[in-house]
């Protein structure tokens, strides 16, 4: 991993490039998070990878380290409710854009993980893998799935019955077991729970 995709957009004038990555598409309960980060160029930060490859631990870690080393950082996140108003991937966007425009220095160009460019009104491109790819972009992907794993501990510490801790709101068998056995509740996304409706 190296900083090509932000050195490209350095070349064609871009004063402030951010990496935007989003955590949280696919469980059934909990807000999608989305973070955006502008880092120095040629920030070296140890270990920094994609959030899926690296351990709870190694993340935490690095949380810390890239919110004090990024020129700036911003984290959203849309909840449950207007995931099932509007879609995932509509919040997923609008997540993404509410990043990109709390950056408190303003960035003029965003790398976005993924196929899809959500709409922001700045310039960017798009980077499948971009969070194996680009550092800024891994730097997101990190703030974003720490964020959202603290919020989903908090949320266990209300709602233990529903053992969110383990699983994070992923529709895991353990997270199938305690919808059976309590129902659902006010934070779980309705729309991605109808095949569990139509099972009962």
């Amino acid at each position: 991993m190296d900083y090509t995709y932000e050195k490209n957009a350095a070349s064609k004038g871009y004063k402030a490039v951010c990496g935007v990555d989003e955590a949280g598409r696919g469980p059934l309960a909990g807000p999608v998070f989305a973070a955006a980060v502008i880092l120095p160029e040629d920030c070296e930060i140890e270990g920094l990878n994609d959030s899926k490859k690296i351990s709870e631990k190694k993340r935490e870690m690095l949380f810390d380290v890239i919110r004090e080393k990024a020129v700036s950082y911003s984290i959203a996140s849309v909840d449950e409710k207007v995931i099932d108003e509007i879609n995932i991937l509509q919040a997923t966007y609008l997540a993404m854009k509410n990043a990109v425009e709390g950056l408190d220095v303003p960035a003029d160009y965003a790398l976005i993980d993924g196929n899809r460019m959500p709409p922001i009104s700045i310039d960017g491109e798009t980077i499948v893998k971009g969070d194996a790819k680009s550092p800024s972009v891994a730097a997101a992907s990190i703030l974003a799935k720490v964020s959202r794993d603290r919020y989903m501990l908090e949320l266990d510490k209300e709602m233990p019955e529903y053992c969110f801790a383990q699983h994070k709101g992923y529709g895991t068998k353990l997270h199938y077991e305690c919808l059976t056995e309590h129902g659902v509740s006010e934070h779980h996304r309705m729309s991605f729970l109808r095949s569990f409706f139509e099972k009962k």
